[in-house]
């Protein structure tokens, strides 16, 4: 984790909600010099730093609406810090909560320099990767409601049933009628409803993200098209989620936050347990995940370097080395510009 080394003669810690934000505003020595709660309204919250201007920082908890106040900021040329909010917990864990204390513990992280600092999206691009979560949360209902319709047909001993038949919107209704309880094709028919209603919402949203995504960084874009079986949907995950791969210090950093590598924790030599390990980028543990079953598919040489670690180690460690070996491969990649090596791909750690 990285601490932020921060030098200003005023910090300001802003804990923010969905509708005000509590801040307070800290000398060097400590010294609360204002605090108060503010409606989130980026002209009201200048108005009131405004006396502490143009040397103050400020200093917010990641949390999911941090935007306008970070957009804010850097139009107003004010520096603006984000912390990572599991770290900032574990570092200031208090018994009493509340506004106040979260808004000053924040300050005394930026004047002490155990701000642990999360890393602020830009705003150019900000939209399209939201827009990408967003199908990406729709193609997971769809995927749920498949997998349904297979639970209820083994539930019924239909058994000649898979995704590619449901898939076909001819034989839906054939498949409704194979049901006699009007319960159970009530269930059926939900979810090929729910099925029809977010094929042509997905569709619509993968147009809008070709559409903006053509714009943003086309060379680490066209070096991750060339890995075998990643198509334009992936690469724009790993490309979006990733952003700029030199705000990663080395490539262990970036395999960290794509989380495909297990965290150490361990006390007087004994393991303590698992926790912390959904720590990084659920997305791009999942695009790594995706490469693995579709770069074997579209690559013979890989397809049958994977079954090698599969008979050597099994398949669930098979996997975590495949994964981390692609993280590895798109890190460099996007570093230096390059396409991936397939052969070098294989040859190293095989």
């Amino acid at each position: 984790m990285k601490y932020r080394q921060i030098q200003a003669a005023y910090y300001c810690g802003a804990d923010m909600h969905a509708r005000s934000t509590y801040i307070c505003i800290l000398d060097p020595a400590g010294h609360t010099l204002l605090q108060g709660n503010l409606p989130n309204n980026f002209d009201k919250f200048k108005q009131t730093i405004t006396p502490f201007l143009p040397h103050v920082a400020v200093g917010v908890e990641s949390t999911y609406n941090y935007y306008w106040l970070a957009d804010g900021c850097k139009e107003a040329g004010i520096p603006f810090y984000l912390g990572h909010a599991l770290y900032m917990k574990a570092i200031s864990g208090h018994k009493n909560k509340n506004d106040r204390l979260d808004a000053q513990t924040i300050a005394n992280l930026l004047r002490t320099n155990y701000f642990p600092e999360a890393y602020p999206y830009p705003k150019q691009m900000r939209a399209t990767r939201d827009l990408l979560r967003r199908r990406h949360r729709l193609v997971r209902l769809r995927a749920e409601a498949f997998g349904h319709i297979q639970l209820v047909c083994h539930q019924h001993e239909v058994l000649d049933v898979n995704t590619l038949l449901v898939k076909d919107r001819h034989h839906r209704g054939e498949l409704i009628s194979r049901f006699e309880q009007a319960d159970t094709r009530k269930n059926i028919e939900t979810d090929i409803a729910l099925i029809e209603s977010l094929d042509p919402l997905i569709a619509e949203l993968e147009v809008q993200i070709r559409s903006q995504a053509r714009y943003h960084n086309r060379r680490d874009f066209n070096s991750l098209m060339t890995i075998p079986g990643v198509g334009e949907i992936l690469a724009f995950v790993i490309l979006y989620e990733t952003h700029d791969i030199s705000r990663f210090g080395s490539v262990q950093e970036y395999s960290s936050y794509c989380r495909v590598v297990k965290c150490q924790r361990t006390s007087a030599g004994k393991a303590k347990g698992d926790a912390y390990l959904k720590m990084g980028n659920p997305y791009l543990k999942w695009a790594y995940g995706q490469i693995i079953l579709s770069a074997q598919r579209h690559s013979e040489a890989i397809g049958k370097y994977y079954q090698r670690l599969v008979s050597k180690y099994g398949k669930g460690r098979a996997k975590s080395i495949m994964g981390h070996k692609f993280a590895i491969a798109v890190y460099y990649m996007l570093k230096n510009g390059q396409s991936f090596d397939e052969k070098r791909f294989i040859q190293e750690g095989g």
